[in-house]
């Protein structure tokens, strides 16, 4: 056991090594992402300066620059309007997607639903070893499948202990322990109630969680790659007829046509617990993300783009030629104006192609 401790932390040291050179790449990006910016603001420095200097030494260049304000302001207006449309329209596509992906949603935590109640008949039947729930639920009470899975990090010393121990019950006790995962609703539970809570959404932190660890995939290995292995460690046949029939009906509900020839024995264990890993988990986790998104980066960036130009190229100008104001104001315009059509030219396709990418 301790030799499996050290394997596993040789090779979950090759990712963190992997995250670390992600790490330095990213910034990296960052820092290139950054010259623009910094150009712009120079820029626009620069065209305050000169500007006012042109104002200075001849006076007469404000009447053109008052002059050229009407269409300075029509100009701005137009770039305007045309990033407003287009924010409502994504904005109106969003809100389709995200319908859509609520209703795919609340049919993927029905299934996720029913799976759960057919672990909940397996994890409560005869099927386990004797003394095998007492082992784990009262030796070890508090230890989480997600603890031993994660035992390299160190934060669980009763994982590394388990991990240590001699068990007698042929590494059952790890499907044991992956059914009893799939029945908590936050990765912080310790213990099953003994009312088992089907909430109307899971929590991100749970789904990504049953997703890390591919929760419900040892379905597959006991009853399928290794039942040669395990079939007189795993009677399935003591599970309750009533049961087997309830086990049925709901993995039919889950998907009559995966499921309709199927009968109460190890091949279909394994092959439910390869579809739920392969097929439900991970649209749960797709559907979550898609319903709980924001505003894509896209949108923002156009926004900010948008309320800079209405500010500066708009709102600004027409305050110069109904109060009067002072020509700094005006320059002050001018300047952001430009430097921002500067950072857009050198950013956008930078930025697009970020956004195709992830």
């Amino acid at each position: 056991m301790c030799g499996i401790i050290v394997v596993s932390v040789i090779t979950n040291a090759a990712p963190n090594c992997a995250a670390y050179v992600m790490k330095r790449k990213s910034l990296v990006r960052d820092v290139y992402a950054v010259i623009p910016l910094v150009f712009s603001g120079v820029l626009c420095i620069a065209l305050i300066f000169l500007l006012r200097q042109k104002v200075v030494a001849t006076p007469a260049f404000i009447d053109k620059l008052s002059d050229l304000t009407t269409l300075f302001i029509a100009i701005s207006g137009f770039i305007a309007i045309l990033l407003m449309v287009y924010l409502a329209m994504g904005t109106f596509r969003l809100k389709s997607s995200k319908e859509l992906a609520t209703d795919h949603l609340g049919r993927i935590t029905e299934k996720m639903h029913s799976f759960r109640n057919i672990i909940e008949l397996l994890l409560r039947s005869k099927m386990w070893l004797p003394g095998l729930k007492d082992y784990i639920d009262d030796e070890f009470a508090g230890l989480t499948f997600f603890e031993v899975k994660e035992f390299y990090k160190g934060k669980s010393k009763l994982a590394i202990e388990f991990l240590q121990e001699n068990h007698n019950f042929e590494d059952t006790e790890n499907l044991y322990l992956e059914m009893k995962s799939l029945l908590m609703t936050s990765p912080k539970d310790k213990r099953i109630p003994e009312n088992i809570v089907y909430p109307s959404s899971y929590g991100k932190d749970i789904v990504e969680k049953w997703l890390e660890h591919k929760s419900g995939s040892g379905l597959w290995y006991y009853f399928g790659y290794k039942f040669a292995i395990f079939k007189d460690f795993l009677d399935y046949n003591a599970v309750f007829e009533r049961h087997q029939e309830r086990i049925m009906l709901l993995a039919n509900s889950i998907d009559s046509e995966h499921f309709e020839d199927s009968s109460f024995n190890e091949v279909f264990l394994s092959r439910l617990g390869e579809y739920m890993t392969k097929e439900v988990i991970p649209k749960l986790v797709q559907f979550q993300n898609v319903a709980g998104k924001g505003l894509p980066r896209a949108m923002r960036y156009l926004y900010s783009i948008f309320l800079m130009v209405s500010l500066f190229g708009i709102l600004l100008p027409l305050c110069f030629l109904l109060f009067e104001l002072p020509v700094i104001f005006l320059i002050i315009s001018i300047a952001f104006v430009v430097s921002t059509i500067f950072f857009i030219s050198t950013t956008f396709y930078q930025f697009l192609s970020k956004e195709i990418s992830e």
